[in-house]
């Protein structure tokens, strides 16, 4: 093969209240879109730590990983580009702690919805990856593994030297 591979690794959250799910509404290239909370892992943090970031980043709320749910693929192609891409996710679900409704939502995420899953169905043309869905879905049948079904190296958290002061930056900014 002519071309490395190279997923781009995500993490996302499923979260339920009282028969409905949390889904945030986002600017894409191709208008707004639905999708879990989810996000790019980003460098010194395990699955789970970035999990828990990006429900916070993009919901306003806590957020602490209770359980997993699987690892997902899916591909795309890049619009502007035309560029092939794959998205390795892998889907928590988990205890919602605090509304940080003061907090500003990260760049781009218009606003958080409470839907029923007949809600998330129906709206599946909106939906910013088939993975939103099949996550959903995979959580009402019951699917769970223990967290220690991910293991996260040591050598994971430690950030290295070029990306600390990007990742220090990013952190000071979201402040």
């Amino acid at each position: 093969m002519s071309t490395k591979w190279n997923p781009r690794v995500t993490v996302a959250a499923v979260i339920e209240q009282h028969g409905r799910f949390l889904l945030i509404e986002e600017e894409t290239a191709l208008g707004l879109k639905l999708n879990n909370p989810a996000g790019h892992l980003d460098p010194g943090e395990t699955p789970a730590q970035g999990c828990a970031r990006e429900v916070l980043e993009e919901a306003a709320y806590d957020f602490t990983p209770t359980a997993f749910l699987g690892v997902y693929l899916a591909r795309s192609r890049k619009r502007s580009t035309g560029e092939d891409q794959t998205y390795l996710r892998m889907a928590f679900c988990g205890t919602l702690g605090t509304h940080h409704a003061d907090r500003p939502l990260d760049e781009g995420i218009v606003r958080t919805l409470w839907m029923t899953a007949d809600e998330v169905r129906a709206s599946s043309n909106r939906h910013r990856s088939p993975l939103v869905l099949k996550c959903i879905e995979d959580f009402i049948a019951g699917v769970r593994y223990p967290l220690d079904a991910v293991h996260s190296d040591p050598s994971l958290l430690v950030v290295p030297p070029i990306r600390a002061a990007s990742a220090r930056a990013r952190a000071a900014a979201a402040k």
